[in-house]
């Protein structure tokens, strides 16, 4: 406990005192110092209702500290983290503490940007490569090596990088990335397209990924797999706009690369998107397309989980803020889906029929996904797997219909409804349970007492037959604009366990400063953001989020 906040005080004090180095290096020269500081801590409490068994009083926190140097072009960061006594629910390999994240870069010559050291990239949409971090999920895939970014020519990009992909406190030199990405916008050389309005970009992207040898034999026999040293991967891109139409189209594919994930089977991947959009004032049309087979790509070819995840494949579902929709979260299976999704957005106006005094806004939103036939079954290990025709689609894995209307009925008084269809197939997405079909309401008022002074109520409900049952959600939050927020709140299930998950907590925001204070109960349950979910147990006792950047 002692070292845990002489760390945290450290970084705190440190934090504290580059604020003045900010000051002492900026001037004339422009040479500048930033940084940021997160930290978010947990004393958790015994609570055998919810099955929180963590010690009572023992200190837990996830803290980074940022610092970076920047001076014309050129600039130099590093990064320390300490997740020595992590919060619940992170991977075992996820604990430890130092600094595993620093680099330069810079503009050596115009249009030429090199990068050394730790960095985040993307080629695309993400299909075939994305080096991101997230914190809540605890990902952090940097690549620890180089990279050249190229743009001297108008409106084209070029990228080449190479290195070894982070994994937790571990960075594996016997599996290796490199690849490249070049974009170029047609409508900058072809004249008659830009004079026409359209702007057009087409992109293309190659990935190596190469790993060492290793023994995996064949359970029951005397065979050991032909393993491939070098895994290629590649896609090709297009956007395409013109006035209020929007289009964007990729296919991805991956050459042999027989991994944990899918039973070591020899078959390669692939994946297609089309996304289609529509937009004028006051209203909008998307409509969204992706078929991905064993497209599974990992740094090291015995990992499962979230760690060692080269590419990633964000849901075709909508990312609910509300608490009792985000219940059932779906994670994208790149194994196999076909996954669609269509919205439709309209702005009433005001002083019509359906606008009234003040407007109304509305929203239509419908996704639905389908396993592969390939995917509801294994594979022989070491067979060259199970293909299936591209427009062939196995049983629903999960259906999203939902509707929201938000209206202003007074001045100071906006409501918000919205209901939810759902249907989620537990077991093919966490790997046991039943089919779940629910139907969700929400209703929320925000009332604006004065300039300053906010008070926003949510009341959900939530009605299905499976799992746990029904669950009732209330909130109520007093908001003093722009310092002080403070909340109350219960998540209750009223089916099958009768068991109250309460909360209360302070929120305070000064500058650059921000902080939250909070005690109560958190449900077992999947953090989810971009397709990727993380177990969090439950959990009840203090818990306290500090931001500070400058």
């Amino acid at each position: 406990m002692k070292k845990q906040l002489a760390a945290l005080g450290m970084a705190v004090a440190i934090t504290a005192s580059s604020a003045s180095a900010l000051d002492l290096f900026g001037g004339e020269d422009g040479l500048s110092l930033h940084g940021s500081f997160q930290t978010d801590m947990l004393i958790p409490q015994t609570d055998n209702t919810i099955g929180s068994t963590t010690d009572d009083g023992k200190f837990l926190t996830n803290t980074y500290l940022d610092l970076w140097l920047q001076y014309k072009k050129f600039s130099a960061g590093a990064r320390l983290e300490y997740l020595d006594h992590p919060l619940p629910g992170f991977e075992p390999d996820f604990k430890g503490w130092g600094v595993p994240y620093f680099y330069i870069r810079g503009e050596v010559y115009k249009g030429i940007e090199i990068t050394a050291g730790d960095f985040y990239d993307s080629f695309g949409s993400g299909m075939i490569f994305r080096a991101y971090e997230e914190r809540a999920l605890g990902i952090d895939n940097s690549i620890r090596g180089g990279r050249i970014r190229i743009t001297t020519l108008d409106g084209l990009v070029f990228k080449a990088l190479g290195g070894v992909q982070r994994r937790y406190w571990h960075w594996d030199t016997d599996s290796w990335l490199m690849g490249s990405d070049v974009e170029g916008e047609l409508s900058k050389w072809i004249k008659s397209i830009g004079k026409a309005g359209v702007t057009w970009k087409v992109g293309g992207s190659w990935l190596l990924h190469h790993e060492k040898d290793e023994v995996v034999m064949v359970p029951g026999t005397d065979y050991r797999l032909n393993l491939p040293h070098a895994v290629n991967a590649g896609d090709v891109r297009t956007r395409l706009n013109y006035k209020s139409f929007g289009l964007y189209a990729e296919y991805a594919f991956k050459g042999q690369d027989p991994i944990a994930n899918n039973n070591y089977t020899y078959r390669k991947g692939n994946a297609a998107m089309l996304s289609l959009s529509w937009m004028q004032r006051g209203k909008s049309l998307m409509l969204q397309a992706r078929r991905s087979d064993n497209m599974n790509f990992r740094s090291d070819r015995g990992l499962t989980g979230n760690s060692g995840q080269i590419n990633n494949y964000p849901p075709f579902t909508t990312q609910h803020t509300y608490s009792l929709p985000s219940l059932y979260p779906y994670a994208t299976q790149i194994g196999g889906e076909w996954a669609f999704q269509g919205e439709f957005a309209i702005n009433f106006k005001r002083h019509t029929l359906m606008g009234g005094a003040y407007g109304t806004r509305f929203r239509l939103n419908a996704s639905r996904v389908h396993s592969l036939p390939t995917a509801d079954r294994t594979s022989p290990m070491g067979s060259n797997g199970k293909g299936c025709g591209f427009f062939k689609m196995g049983h629903v894995v999960y259906q999203d219909i939902n509707v929201m209307m938000e209206k202003r009925l007074t001045k100071p008084f906006t409501l918000t409804l919205m209901y939810m269809n759902q249907l989620y197939d537990k077991a093919a997405i966490e790997g046991e349970g039943d089919r779940i079909h629910a139907n969700i309401f929400v209703a929320e008022g925000r009332w604006t007492i004065t300039p300053r002074t906010t008070l926003r109520v949510e009341a959900q409900y939530m009605n299905t037959k499976e799992d746990e049952g029904d669950w009732i959600y209330g909130l109520a939050e007093l908001a003093f604009s722009p310092h002080w927020a403070f909340s109350i709140s219960d998540l209750y299930n009223c089916g099958e366990t009768n068991v109250h998950y309460y909360q209360g907590g302070v929120t305070g925001s000064f500058g650059a400063n921000r902080f939250n204070v909070s005690y109560g109960r958190t449900r077992a349950g999947f953090n989810c953001s971009g397709g990727v979910c993380r177990w969090v147990p439950a959990t009840r006792g203090v818990t306290i989020s500090y931001n500070y950047a400058f």
